[in-house]
């Protein structure tokens, strides 16, 4: 069959269940811990941090499908199921035989695949009775997701947005607060933590580390309020799955088999929400594709990071999570891809590259940004710092193919638009984008204040 350029489902054809990867994984994501005590953490524990629906979610290892809420589904019916598109364009350019299709989340105004999450939390939390929410944000993508969400149900909204990408993305600052969110740039004197943070590293530029610490504080000190966070947890790759079930749905319409899932990598929720179903084939044995993680050179968690329990915020103040981490102090340069600039990444993916089901690379900045430009100008789209590290992981593999002749099917996700991230596109084409990356003496040094967990 010929192979339309975009492959929609129909609305009755979106998935009604989420699918949890956890529930086929033999050996299950290690547990969080409570840093006091180095014992798992209860529910009771994380119901003062968490909504109470996403606590279970976010400790279920068993349960393979959730029910997606018809109020949730009604609310992605706006801008769901999202196209999986053939990249003819492409292909053609790089006179590849390689057959590649990307997933694009970036077709809603938060020009992400972040909704997807933000709407289910917001809706746990409308359910609890709860007067609002805080979070952090990076580049500003999960931000955006998140005050559409609150402002759909009522909900306040406060975003804690790290300070580089603050300063950067100012225009996407100015959605969230349309949207009716309160935006502080973190590391900031609002919140004790965030004053620690100062005095410790004056002058920092930020990180999703301290704009999570301070969320949490806001949350704990806050009556009626919970924490909501945009990756790296369970319970955000549970709602992301989405993204990977309607790829597969479009895939088998017409009998393709995919032999390569690229996705960029920060936390997880983009990389992990589109492996998922094919990760569960490939857990159970029915399927042996190839699933790259890319990440940038200037925080290389898979790469160059140790697996260990490490605390997933700055300010040491979340339960201790068993992942691939540079550290919680560590900081990295301000690059511009704000959403990936997080020092670990989540416990299931990281369990799952230990096991060695999937593989890692890591990319500087400046190729990230000539890839970008090498796509705007073949497929039209402008596309995220972040999924530009996917992007140019492609046309490695498809250049590979051009060598080798091979017709791999190449699948990669297309998580956002950059129309926001013209300050970055600026410094690239003026030359004025370093590649800033950690030595190993730095990632030696943080490595060395991991906590010390038996």
């Amino acid at each position: 069959m010929e192979i339309p350029y975009k492959i929609y489902l129909e609305e009755n054809e979106m998935p009604k269940y989420w699918y949890n990867v956890r529930a086929d994984m033999k050996n299950k994501p290690a547990p969080l811990l409570n840093p006091g005590t180095h014992k798992p953490v209860t529910a009771d524990e994380l119901s003062h941090v968490f909504c109470n629906e996403l606590v279970k979610q976010e400790l279920d290892d068993t349960t393979a499908f959730f029910e997606i809420p018809e109020e949730i589904r009604s609310f992605y019916r706006m801008y769901r199921p999202a196209p999986l598109v053939r990249a003819y364009c492409l292909e053609k350019k790089l006179g590849t035989p390689a057959k590649i299709y990307y997933k694009f989340e970036g077709n809603n105004t938060s020009g992400s695949h972040k909704l997807n999450s933000a709407i289910a939390q917001a809706y746990y939390a409308k359910e609890q009775g709860l007067k609002g929410v805080t979070t952090e944000t990076g580049a500003g993508q999960w931000g955006t997701a998140l005050s559409m969400a609150c402002a759909y149900f009522g909900l306040d909204c406060k975003v804690y947005m790290v300070k580089v990408s603050y300063e950067q993305k100012p225009f996407r600052r100015e959605v969230m607060r349309t949207y009716g969110a309160s935006v502080t740039p973190s590391p900031s004197m609002e919140t004790e933590v965030g004053r620690r943070i100062l005095e410790k590293h004056p002058g920092t530029t930020g990180s999703l580390g301290c704009a999570i610490s301070e969320a949490v504080e806001k949350a704990t000190t806050s009556e009626g309020y919970r924490y909501v966070l945009g990756s790296v947890l369970n319970q955000v790759l549970l709602h992301q799955s989405i993204i990977g079930l309607e790829t597969k749905a479009a895939l088998d319409k017409y009998n393709i088999k995919p032999d390569i899932i690229i996705g960029c990598a920060g936390g997880g929720s983009n990389l992990g929400g589109l492996i998922s179903p094919f990760m569960g084939e490939k857990l159970r044995g029915e399927s042996d594709v190839r699933i790259i993680a890319i990440e940038p050179a200037s925080c290389p968690s898979f790469t160059r990071g140790t697996f260990a329990y490490d605390f997933c915020d700055t300010g040491m103040m979340t339960p201790l999570a068993k992942m691939y981490t540079l550290g919680s102090d560590f900081i990295p340069s301000p690059s511009h891809a704000g959403g990936l600039r997080y020092h670990g990444m989540s416990s299931t993916l990281s369990q799952l590259y230990h096991d060695g089901y999937m593989e890692a690379i890591s990319v500087n900045q400046t190729d990230v940004f000539k890839a970008a430009e090498y796509f705007a100008r073949t497929e039209g789209i402008l596309p995220a710092p972040e999924s530009s590290h996917a992007i140019y992981a492609t046309i490695e593999e498809a250049k590979k193919c051009t060598e080798s002749g091979e017709e791999k099917t190449i699948v990669f996700g297309l998580t956002g638009t950059g129309y926001f991230d013209m300050v970055a596109y600026e410094k690239f084409h003026d030359g004025k984008m370093d590649d800033t990356v950690p030595s190993d003496e730095e990632l030696k040094k943080y490595a060395a204040m991991l906590p010390k967990v038996d």
